[in-house]
């Protein structure tokens, strides 16, 4: 059986400069800057969840049979990373975040994603962001 917890990495070409970090970090805004990479993973009725991939920031392309074009089917988690004056990375309550996810897709009916999987999606984004422009 896969473990879907590990996530391939596929990273971007076109990451943010040294500059442009220094630039958000000055002047911070939410919902109008945002990293470099995403997590996305797939899920169907005989693997589960599978294929999780970091991959670069960009539009999803979506199934124009997809439910969420028919019945507003969507879930959001907000978790937030932070780095510290001694340049380590925090992120804020993922424990949690997982379980409210989980908690959320249970509510719309939709299959629920194991912490082991969200963590280990968010663990390889923040690992893969952290490094910075010069790798």
């Amino acid at each position: 059986m896969q473990d879907t917890s590990k996530f391939s990495i596929n990273p971007s070409e076109n990451r943010a400069t040294s500059e442009r970090i220094a630039e958000v970090h000055a002047k911070p805004a939410f919902g109008a800057v945002f990293t470099d990479h995403m997590a996305r993973i797939d899920w169907d009725a005989e693997q589960g969840w599978h294929d999780g991939e970091i991959t670069a920031y960009g539009p999803i392309q979506m199934d124009p049979a997809c439910s969420v074009f028919h019945y507003g089917q969507e879930i959001f988690e907000g978790m937030k990373a932070y780095r510290h004056e001694d340049g380590s990375i925090w992120t804020f309550r993922p424990e949690q975040n997982a379980d409210r996810f989980r908690r959320s897709a249970a509510r719309l009916a939709l299959p629920g994603v194991p912490n082991e999987v969200f963590l280990g999606g968010i663990t390889e984004l923040v690992t893969l962001d952290q490094v910075g422009p010069s790798g």
